[in-house]
Order: C-alpha cells, then structure tokens, then sequence
C-alpha cells in the first residue's frame, strides 16, 4: 500500500498532468483536508518532492485565504544548462541532492537511462572515496558532464 506522501506527490503531480502553464496553486489547509491529514504533512511533501533539485519551485503566497503556487521549470536543453550549473549545482553538492537532479533529468527525458547510471557512479561517494572535499569535486564532475551532454 502506498504511503500518504506517495499519494499526495502523486495527485499534485496529477494537477500538473491537466495544467498546460507548468503552474500549480494549492491551498495547504484545504488539501490536509481532502487527505484527512496535518498540514504539516502538505510541508513534508512539497520540501521533501517538489525541490528545486526535482526541477520545482514553491512560492507560498500571503493574504487572501493565501495559496501555494508549485512552478515546473522549463526543461528545454538551452535552459536547463545554465539553470543546473548555477542554481541547482552550485560550488558544491552532496550525493543525496545530485541523485536528485540526476533522477529528473531522467524522468524529463533529459539524460538517458545509461547516462544516468554512469553519472551516478561517478558521483557516488565510493568514487570519490581519496578526495578530501567530496562535494566540491562531486559538482566540479556534474557541471562537467553536464555541460558535455546538453552541448
């Protein structure tokens, strides 16, 4: 059986299945509702599966009954690029959130699934197992083979 955050990632993944603007408005207390649960438990989902790393931006917006606007990045290769080397990247990166990108530049059909692998072997920790700063040469490594597959 699917745990609660699997089925509410999924609906909201869902409202972006039927939303043509790659923008989705949520009201945290009336969705809690809808799933019979805390709000707290909205938070859990949206800052654990809608990361930027994931290719998402959350915007909480005040006043008026206030809402949360999810926004999808553009996953066009000119854009991406730059995006994932300068604000997703950054000058260093720690395995668990460079997985993360890796896992949506494969499921945007960005990267193949052998890239992919390879990517992920190449910034595993056992890789890196003699280097003093992993995560500074995790996201020298990333940003390079990144550059090479969306040239």
């Amino acid at each position: 059986m699917a745990r609660l955050s699997d089925i509410i990632e999924d609906f909201i993944k869902e409202m972006f299945n039927n939303n043509d603007d790659n923008i989705v408005f949520i009201q945290r207390n009336e969705l809690a509702d809808q799933f019979r649960c805390a709000p707290s438990q909205i938070n859990y989902v949206l800052t654990t599966r809608f990361t930027y790393e994931r290719g998402y931006l959350i915007e909480s917006k005040r006043g008026g009954g206030g809402h949360i606007v999810i926004k999808q990045l553009s996953h066009g290769r000119s854009n991406i690029r730059g995006q994932l080397i300068s604000q997703s990247i950054g000058d260093t990166i720690t395995y668990h959130n460079a997985n993360a990108l890796l896992e949506n530049l494969l499921e945007s059909d960005i990267i193949e699934e052998k890239q992919y692998e390879l990517m992920k072997i190449a910034i595993n920790d056992r890789s890196l197992i003699s280097v003093e700063n992993k995560n500074k040469v995790r996201a020298d490594i990333l940003k390079a083979m990144i550059m090479v597959i969306l040239s």
